[in-house]
């Protein structure tokens, strides 16, 4: 009897959910105390005292910026139900479903981010611990830390969209087809974006205004360390990281595996021999399910040795493995779930087309990867050059880090372009959605390597505000150093796969909107181009002013503690960390809400007032404009973090070059954390909810022309 592919997808969700578990256990059982570390009772509940003031700052945010979410998705959800055309399905109310697939996205995206969150800031303590007995201690734990967010997010995505899929195919008469049944899945896509949105943006904007604030007065005026305890932004600073690229970066990843997995179900559908073979129709979730095992035995080859001097190749090799040994897996499970051919519109896809489809997806993500590398690294020429500009003053790091960032994005452009041409080619939109699967086929080692980051960070932060040994803050930061490479590769990652998804997503959007092609010399198309392509420059404008506005607070607060605190500057008294933790969240909360209404009513206004062809248009524009605009951007800022790091490891601080590269650095902040990871949420979000509402742009379009006798 042959297998389905269903318990195959079950079975290896449930894999990583127990992965995951079996990693936080790793990290929770390390004890914080003075026999297993060696440290002092003083020491010890001076981490205590530090780390858990992160974790409640942490917590705290996210407990406020989920209400929010929670206010948003309320709305969504109502408006899901009441305006979705049921036209098409008199048996079923589309409205119903998509509603319930929305608030299942967000709720398990939601859990995700609370999950890796409790992870993180348990394992950052830990990690500084592990420290003060070797580098390949420390580096176990904050890998184990990043391990729970990347085997537990990938699994809950699978299991939840496997569980959505199978309830609908129950609940939904089979008179109804199936392609009706999975644009209502499509909601879950819609819900688990909506939370990466508010996780982007708010973390992002939260994560910057404590890193600004922190190193404008802390570090250039000041003249003190960075996360020095007298700096009373610092424990903000080290709960951005958290909140940001954590929780930020996971919601972000949730989406486009939920979102590209929605899209290719949506197309597929559409052949009639898809829909009528499940283990064909349910290919996409297989593919995102096989990857698990494969990241697991990838994990197992994450080895550092007890005299290393670098960590960036551990990890590095990380992607490599990972990539090379899923090739090999989605070619077996390509000819054993894939049927031969299928039709799709006036179109004949065959099973190799689909494969090529999928691989060319993962080896540009692997190209993506490799390129922000060298783009942000301080092992290779571009890094160096910023870094030996900066003796010329502040003004030519800044124009040296903007080129810097220009010329990256050219290769990942050129690679997204290599991979649509040939998905395209050889299976048709529904080879976009299926590359799109394919570049995070691996996503559970790619999120595993970028939360190590933060962690490590933290570990490094809480080791200086400890006052522990030189020795373990110099492990600490050799784990920061490959940490910050591999925060870059993650966001150059991360905005490879959604500019696939999204790209998906719009093929989807065509499909459902029964568009066969698009001219591109419309009139209603080409202004949306021009529209839609500012979008993202209009996008990035809010966030950049939203983290000035914010650090603006940090700034004043730390400068009045500085100068109202005595003895705060020569360490006879204690820094005012919740009112900076405050001013933070405050601030997030409030500049987020711009953007958000940006991103999720600009193409609902397009759609009703200038109709679907108006809006396809518009989706393409902003996606061409934002992902030159993302890369660059990410790749700017890491350039300049970098180059600051790669100084202060050659020639020190305190030079007037190293000032130069920490204003550098500062203004990269918000391009690195903020604008340019938030613009995958424009790209993603503005597709999947035109997918979703195609039925209501369509109808309250034709109702508004009537209504003006047009």
């Amino acid at each position: 009897m042959e297998i389905s592919v269903i318990p195959v997808i079950l079975v290896c969700s449930i894999l990583a959910l127990l992965s995951a578990g079996y990693y936080a256990n790793q990290v929770l059982s390390l004890k914080v105390d003075s026999k297993s570390s060696g440290l002092s009772e003083d020491k010890i509940s001076r981490l205590k005292e530090i780390s858990g003031a992160i974790s409640e700052g942490a917590m705290a945010f996210l407990s406020q910026e989920y209400k929010y979410v929670a206010g948003f998705a309320a709305v969504f959800t109502i408006l899901i139900f009441f305006v979705l055309d049921n036209s098409a399905t008199p048996d079923v109310n589309e409205g119903l479903y998509s509603a319930i697939a929305f608030v299942t996205g967000a709720v398990i995206s939601s859990v995700c981010a609370f999950l890796g969150m409790r992870i993180a800031t348990a394992g950052n303590v830990r990690t500084t611990i592990a420290a003060t007995k070797s580098i390949t201690d420390a580096f176990r734990v904050a890998f184990n830390s990043g391990a729970v967010m990347g085997f537990g997010l990938t699994g809950l995505a699978v299991l939840g969209m496997l569980a959505i899929v199978m309830l609908f195919r129950h609940l939904i008469p089979e008179s109804i087809e199936q392609h009706y049944i999975m644009e209502m899945v499509a909601g879950f896509g819609l819900g688990g974006s909506t939370v990466a949105l508010f996780g982007r943006v708010g973390g992002g904007i939260y994560t910057k205004a404590a890193d600004v604030g922190a190193d404008l007065v802390g570090k250039v005026e000041a003249g003190i360390p960075e996360d020095d305890p007298r700096n009373p932004a610092v424990i903000a600073d080290n709960v951005g990281d958290n909140v940001g690229d954590i929780a930020g970066m996971g919601a972000d990843l949730f989406g486009s595996c939920a979102e590209a997995t929605c899209a290719a179900l949506v197309i597929g559908a559409t052949s009639a021999a898809l829909a009528g073979n499940i283990d064909a129709l349910l290919y996409p979730l297989l593919i995102s399910a096989v990857g698990i095992p494969i990241c697991l035995i990838t994990a197992m080859f994450a080895r550092l040795k007890a005299n290393a001097t670098q960590v960036e190749p551990t990890l590095r090799g990380q992607l490599i493995i990972s990539t090379v040994l899923m090739s090999v897996a989605i070619y077996f499970a390509t000819n054993w779930a894939m049927i031969d051919s299928f039709d799709l519109g006036s179109m004949t896809v065959t099973r190799n087309g689909v494969l090529a489809s999928v691989l060319s997806g993962l080896w540009a993500g692997m190209l993506i990867g490799y390129m922000t590398e060298r783009y942000t690294s301080h092992g290779f020429k571009h890094v160096r050059r910023l870094a030996a500009a900066s003796d010329k003053g502040p003004a030519i790091n800044i124009i040296y880090g903007l080129s810097l960032g220009y010329e990256s994005a050219v290769v990942p452009v050129i690679a997204i372009a290599l991979t649509t041409y040939i998905s395209w080619t050889y299976a048709g939109m529904y080879g976009i959605a299926m590359s799109a699967i394919g570049m995070i086929s691996t996503i559970a080692t790619g999120l595993t390597i970028d939360a190590y980051g933060p962690v490590s960070d933290n570990a490094g932060g809480i080791a200086e505000m400890a006052e522990l040994p030189k020795q373990v803050r110099e492990r600490t930061d050799l784990l920061d150093a490959a940490g910050n490479t591999t925060a870059a590769i993650g966001k150059g990652f991360a905005i490879g796969s959604a500019v696939l998804t999204a790209l998906a997503l719009f093929a989807a959007f065509l499909t459902r909107a029964h568009f066969e092609s698009l001219n591109m010399l419309s009139p209603m198309v080409f202004a949306g181009l021009f529209v839609g392509g500012v979008l993202p420059f209009l996008f990035t404008a809010q966030t950049m002013l939203a983290v000035g506005r914010a650090a603006e607070g940090m700034i004043v607060e730390v400068r009045r503690q500085f100068r109202e605190i005595p003895g705060l500057l020569e360490g006879k008294a204690k820094a005012d960390y919740r009112r900076c933790v405050a001013i933070s969240t405050k601030s997030a909360l409030q500049e987020m809400i711009a953007p958000a209404i940006l991103v999720l009513f600009a193409p609902m206004v397009v759609g009703v007032i200038f109709g679907v062809e108006a809006l396809a248009g518009l989706l393409a524009g902003s996606l061409i404009s934002g992902v030159v605009m993302a890369l660059s951007t990410s790749n700017s800022g890491g350039g300049w973090d970098n180059a600051k790091k790669y100084i202060e490891k050659t020639e020190g601080k305190g030079t007037e070059k190293h000032k130069a590269a920490v204003v550098g650095d500062t203004v990269g902040d918000p391009f690195k954390d903020t604008s340019g990871p938030s613009l995958n949420i424009l790209m993603k979000l503005m597709a999947i909810l035109s997918l979703v509402f195609v039925p209501f742009f369509q109808s309250a379009h034709e109702w508004l022309l009537q209504a003006l006798g047009m």
